[in-house]
């Protein structure tokens, strides 16, 4: 069979990203508008079925890992059983949640043999963390955290940074890797539609790594080996049991080694985060056409670069963030 998995630069997908939802229990300023969205109807939203019958069609293009996202994925009423059928197929399985959720999913996690999982926390202060998701669950997701880590997951967080608002526990953060075997995961600020986002609200690579090694010396800062597919540059402070890792998807992206094919709630495939174009998968699925050349064109149709936006000057241009919230995306 021909290999539509792999990009007219090379690139093989083998990581399919599925939204199981629009919906989630808190309202990140980064992630929705203020104002809330317009969620998808019932009807357009992919079923269990729908899922299962995707997911397994990349499988057996060749995709060997599925991350669940939303929204938020656990506030799902199907998503035990969404869990259950997606662990029959032979691939690593694990999600990203706001953590609020996990504890009533441990046993169905250990018994669909997920291991990892992304938890998203930007402040490790109540009141802060209140103000960024506009809502109090800050006490809930950490002793989750802690949970999780107990229960012998891999976890890592995922810490959105914003100058002048969290930017300042940076340090506070990584000494959480000092105690627990975790990775922290420092992501520069993107845009998607909605949350206002300026160029100097942003904390890049540069800045992260310029304060830790302030802090902690350079002779301590031990650069970890990265993945071939890696999004994140990995560090571990000398002595520490965690790492922590820099996500630079506007100051340094990792397009060349990019594996993942994203696919929306409410059945559309992404081929980039930041694509506004996207690819109807759910309607000739419900017509009973194939669906193997919708996903072969969006492979092959995918840029090098972050969606053409191949310099810094690009990306600034407020018209080339002609996307959706990143709620609706899934990340």
């Amino acid at each position: 069979m021909k290999d539509i998995l792999t990009d007219t630069f090379g690139r093989k997908h083998n990581y399919l990203r599925i939204s199981l939802t629009e919906r989630c229990n808190l309202r990140c300023t980064y992630c929705m508008p203020a104002e809330g969205i317009q969620l998808s109807p019932k009807e357009h939203i992919m079923t269990y079925e729908e899922i299962y019958t995707i997911a397994k069609k990349f499988v057996d293009l060749g995709v060997t890992k599925i991350r669940l996202t939303g929204g938020e994925p656990l506030v799902r009423k199907d998503v035990s059983q969404i869990l259950e059928q997606l662990a029959l197929l032979p691939v690593q399985l694990t999600l990203t949640t706001n953590g609020i959720m996990v504890d009533r999913f441990i046993d169905l996690f250990k018994k669909c043999k997920i291991k990892s999982l992304n938890v998203s926390l930007d402040s490790l202060k109540a009141e802060k963390n209140r103000k960024i998701t506009r809502r109090s669950y800050f006490e809930k997701v950490y002793q989750n955290i802690l949970l999780l880590i107990r229960e012998g997951f891999t976890v890592k967080i995922n810490c959105v940074l914003m100058k002048g608002f969290n930017d300042d526990e940076i340090i506070d953060f990584i000494k959480l890797t000092k105690e627990h075997p975790i990775q922290v995961r420092f992501i520069e600020f993107m845009p998607f539609d909605g949350n206002r986002w300026k160029m100097d609200q942003m904390v890049s690579l540069q800045d992260i790594l310029q304060r830790v090694t302030t802090h902690f010396d350079q002779k301590n800062c031990i650069k970890q080996q990265d993945a071939l597919n890696d999004t994140t540059k990995s560090y571990r402070i000398k002595g520490y049991q965690g790492t922590f890792a820099i996500i630079s998807s506007v100051t340094n992206p990792f397009c060349d080694g990019c594996n993942r094919i994203r696919l929306t709630a409410n059945g559309q495939i992404k081929n980039c985060l930041f694509s506004s174009k996207e690819s109807d998968i759910l309607t000739p699925l419900r017509q009973g056409h194939s669906i193997t050349s919708i996903i072969e064109h969006a492979i092959q149709s995918k840029f090098k670069v972050r969606s053409g936006m191949d310099t810094i000057d690009k990306f600034k241009q407020t018209d080339a963030h002609n996307n959706r919230s990143m709620i609706t995306i899934g990340g």
